[in-house]
């Protein structure tokens, strides 16, 4: 067990405690604020979990499962509670499959039934009458393809889990896996009753980002499983980033609802930013804030807040560079100044688009996030989990690293985890020598156009599946037709898969650049869970152009609420104004000693009138331009 076991009880650890030791125990929902020590409440009850039912839950062959959103989240838990075999820790993805995979001849079915879908969905759209000759052809096909997956699955026993659905291969991906699992449970009081037998406390980590059906699915458990039956929700409401998240979730009767209002991140400056942006939210105020202990006695860490006005013009990252080195002067830290990741400084943009240009992914990012992509590929392409990237990332691009590195056995484990000419079943009866030898020429192949200057993703992606190093899913086969064009199709992903196949292979490296946190750029969706002691926060809606869930000029009241903005707010909905408010506190809540933003607009003046109406940063800390070139030259 880590650090966190031992940490101080706060009032909501006694409260959860209490939850977890009643007969029969109390299910509840923990809202914990940014910098609150949510994950430390979570395992610390994991560890009284141990302590109190270890031989009780053992002798029933019984587990604590503990969901959550990433696999690094996973890691870090599991590190956290030693490895200890009593806690099932996983996402929510691989937990779902865990129970329903017994369940296989309900899986079959499932499948069939999807399949069934696929082509009354492919039918209705081939028989209306405005649908394109070409669009017409292609469905045809996607029918017949349907019809094919319906016979191969018809002779199969047994299916697994995998990256991407092939359901004539017997494979769920992903998607299909929570939308199998969600529909099996809610179906059968015997399935729910199993779960609740195996796993008599289920723990949901970062609740308000787990989908709508998964959180009503687990609640239906809860209130209809004669089993003794425990299950928590930790999160916070107004940390909810991916837009398909469930956001606040409603306490069913006789379930506790526990606040944990700490913050033990921010000094006292920015505690006071961030309260003032969620007051008028649910109007949760946060208290503590960081301290430093000093021969034995408590200090109030203070920090410090800025806000700084700029014009927009062509000029913004020679003005982003004089920000800094106005906060390098006002607080006599150098630290601000450097893109040393011991400087533990950070850049938060809403979008990649400024990262984009200076780490070499203009086109990539334009691809995925303009082009009216759907939100899906839009949220996925801000943390590396939109479908079309999959391949590169989780698979293709490490392995040809390796490749080029001489590292032959992650090349090997790579493979032995993707290829399919060398999965058992494949390899039975076959000329083991041979398939080695051909694999070894693809992957040369494959890191040669990985690593050129010319090739294009598509190439990359005709190359493996054509010599058989990855089994794509079903949803490329639409994409990889050379005859296909972007507007064959009113399906707003294909123009965006399209543009992106068409992007050079060389721009992969600046992305994956930017993900593993390379540079000091970060998306300020990305970074829910991180700190850094020194925090830009970079808003710039004109350079968020196509960003349209977010504008901080509408949040401000720079700009009037476009009428879809006021109907929302009028009935009750989440809108541009919410989203944005709930992003901005994620990101000004990361900071741990100084917090600077920077806003770029046309009108200074107004955007410094209604900023300070809004009462978040005092007006003695609001800059601008002139004030900022005053005292950089």
């Amino acid at each position: 067990m880590t650090a966190r076991i031992g940490q101080p009880d706060t009032q909501a650890d006694i409260e959860l405690r209490l939850c977890l030791d009643q007969h029969p125990q109390r299910s509840f929902i923990m809202v914990a604020g940014a910098g609150s020590g949510k994950t430390t409440s979570l395992v610390k009850a994991l560890a009284h979990l141990g302590q109190t039912r270890r031989l009780k839950l053992k002798m029933r062959g019984q587990r604590v499962a503990c969901i959550t959103y990433t696999e690094v989240a996973v890691k870090e838990i599991w590190g956290d509670v030693g490895n200890d075999s009593l806690f099932h820790v996983s996402t929510i993805h691989s937990f779902l499959w865990t129970v329903i995979r017994p369940f296989q001849v309900n899986l079959k079915a499932w499948v069939i039934a999807r399949i069934h879908e696929k082509i009354a969905d492919a039918q209705q759209h081939h028989d209306k009458p405005r649908t394109r000759a070409a669009t017409r052809e292609r469905l045809v096909r996607d029918i017949a393809r349907f019809q094919r997956q319906h016979e191969e699955v018809e002779h199969l026993t047994h299916f697994n889990y995998g990256a991407g659905s092939d359901f004539g291969r017997g494979v769920l991906g992903h998607s299909d896996v929570i939308t199998a699992a969600v529909e099996l449970i809610e179906q059968s009081q015997l399935l729910r009753d199993v779960i609740a037998s195996r796993y008599p406390v289920i723990f949901i980590d970062e609740s308000q980002d787990t989908r709508p059906e998964v959180v009503a699915v687990f609640k239906r458990i809860a209130e209809t499983t004669t089993v003794e039956f425990c299950l928590g929700f930790f999160g916070d409401p107004m940390q909810k980033i991916y837009l398909d998240g469930a956001g606040a979730i409603e306490a069913p009767p006789g379930w506790k609802h526990i606040t944990k209002p700490e913050n033990f991140r921010c000094p006292q400056r920015v505690l006071e930013v961030v309260n003032a942006i969620r007051e008028p939210d649910d109007g949760l105020s946060q208290t503590r804030g960081r301290i430093n202990w000093v021969d034995g006695i408590p200090e109030p860490v203070m920090g410090s807040a800025r806000f700084f006005l700029l014009r927009a013009d062509e000029h913004r990252s020679m003005k982003l560079a004089k920000v800094r080195e106005w906060m390098r002067h006002a607080n006599d830290d150098v630290l601000w100044v450097s893109d040393d990741p011991v400087a533990d400084f950070r850049v938060l943009v809403v979008v990649h688009r400024m990262a984009a240009a200076r780490l070499g992914f203009p086109n990539l990012y334009a691809a995925l996030n303009d082009n009216n992509a759907p939100p899906s590929i839009k949220e996925g392409l801000k943390d590396g989990t939109a479908w079309p990237l999959r391949p590169f990332l989780n698979y293709l691009l490490p392995l040809a690293t390796a490749v080029s590195e001489g590292r032959k056995l992650d090349v090997m484990t790579f493979l032995r985890a993707e290829c399919p000419l060398l999965q058992p079943t494949a390899l039975v009866g076959g000329d083991s020598v041979a398939v080695l030898r051909a694999l070894q020429a693809s992957t040369t192949e494959l890191a040669r156009l990985i690593f050129s200057s010319d090739a294009l993703l598509r190439d990359v992606l005709v190359h493996s599946q054509a010599t058989g190093l990855l089994q794509l899913d079903d949803s490329w086969e639409k994409y990889l037709d050379p005859d296909r064009q972007a507007d064959d199709d009113d399906d707003p992903e294909i123009p965006a898969v399209l543009a992106f196949l068409r992007c050079g292979v060389d721009e992969l490296a600046g992305y994956r650049h930017y993900l593993e946190d390379l540079s000091p750029f970060a998306t300020q969706q990305g970074v829910k869970g991180a700190e850094f002691e020194r925090v830009l926060v970079l808003i710039d809606d004109e350079e968020g152009r196509g960003q349209r869930q977010f504008s901080y000029e509408k949040y401000f009241g720079i700009v009037e609420p476009s009428d879809t903005d006021t109907e929302n707010l009028e009935q009750g909905n989440d809108s541009v104004m919410d989203r944005t408010r709930r992003l901005f506190y994620v990101c000004c809540s990361r900071a741990t000693r100084d917090l600077a933003v920077v806003m770029f607009v046309h009108d200074i003046e107004n955007a410094r009138e209604k900023i300070t109406e809004t009462g978040i940063f005092e007006s003695d800390d609001i800059v601008t331009e002139q004030a900022l070139e005053a005292a950089t030259t």
